[in-house]
């Protein structure tokens, strides 16, 4: 049987980044959590976490962490049912659980903070969100680093199931003066190799897949700013920085109000989503799941075609 208190400290050493704002958590000292993943390790005859700054976890201690996630949601359910769990200032006797998921920037500024914050007010859950781009969050959900992913991955990753959000739709915007002083001959394969454009990361491609939807063409290297940020993406498509592709729940006022215009008008980009999550922690997930889903539908486009699990 394994010993809960040595499974949190590990967990708290990964989720924290170190040992010392672990104990903090874990209100102990920084000597006992050392202790305590040090005497698991020697139990299991394996390491559990990977000292450094930030500290982190090895293979078979994601594995654990995974299982501390969802004892501890097992643990916050029988709280809500049991009221006798509750502790004297309300809050439950049971951890509150810190559940780990990848989403997207463009998703977590325009619906998915909806989605946690009904979860987080009525379950008490805590999130422990990581940011990567759509192509990517699965490759984190299948190292076993998340429960769950925001993706574009339609096909369900194994041990996991798959269910469709809906598309979220982008559009080319920049500036009314930097079309103007782009753009005027007209917006194709040589105005867009020669304009700056907005690109959020090494991984980021909706750019170039526009650029190919517009005109055919492919390997265009247009100048690019690199700008992590999807608030920043838009003040600085309005401040003529360059043009990108951005989330239309962004811009949409913007558009608007002429502070921002369309490269080419109607020409949108759709990205579809998929909520992917181990199956194994499904019914623990199913709130959050719900709330996904919900959250989704009232801003992402419908997709045509579901994809099932």
């Amino acid at each position: 049987m394994l010993d809960y208190s040595l499974v949190a400290a590990v967990a708290a050493v990964v989720r924290e980044g170190s040992f010392e704002r672990a104990a903090e958590a874990l209100h102990v000292t920084p000597s006992a959590v050392s202790q305590r993943v040090k005497l698991l390790e020697e139990r299991l005859g394996r390491p559990l976490v990977v000292r450094g700054q930030p500290c982190r976890a090895t293979a078979a201690g994601e594995a654990l962490c995974r299982h501390a996630e969802r004892l501890m949601l097992m643990e916050r359910e029988l709280a809500e049912a049991v009221p006798g769990l509750l502790d004297a200032d309300g809050g439950t006797a049971a951890a509150r659980p810190t559940l780990a998921v990848a989403v997207n920037a463009d998703s977590l500024a325009t619906w998915f903070i909806d989605a946690v914050a009904a979860v987080a007010s009525q379950h008490g859950w805590l999130f422990d969100l990581r940011l990567e781009d759509q192509d990517h969050t699965a490759e984190q959900l299948a190292r076993g680093e998340v429960l769950a992913a925001v993706t574009a991955l339609a096909a369900p990753l194994r041990g996991c199931r798959s269910q469709p959000l809906g598309a979220l739709r982008y559009r080319a915007t920049a500036s009314p003066a930097f079309v103007a002083r782009h753009f005027a001959p007209g917006v194709d394969a040589t105005t867009l190799a020669a304009a700056p454009c907005l690109v959020f990361n090494r991984q980021d491609r909706l750019q170039d897949r526009w650029i190919a939807q517009q005109t055919g063409a492919d390997g265009l290297a247009p100048p690019r700013h690199w700008l992590p940020s999807t608030r920043g993406f838009v003040d600085a498509a309005r401040a003529g920085l360059g043009w990108g592709l951005n989330p239309e729940p962004l811009v949409q006022d913007e558009l608007a109000r002429g502070t921002l215009c369309e490269l080419v008008p109607g020409a949108v980009l759709d990205v579809p989503l998929h909520w992917q999550h181990l199956r194994a922690a499904e019914s623990l997930l199913a709130p959050l799941t719900q709330a996904v889903r919900r959250a989704a539908a009232a801003v992402l486009q419908p997709l045509t075609l579901e994809i099932e699990p």
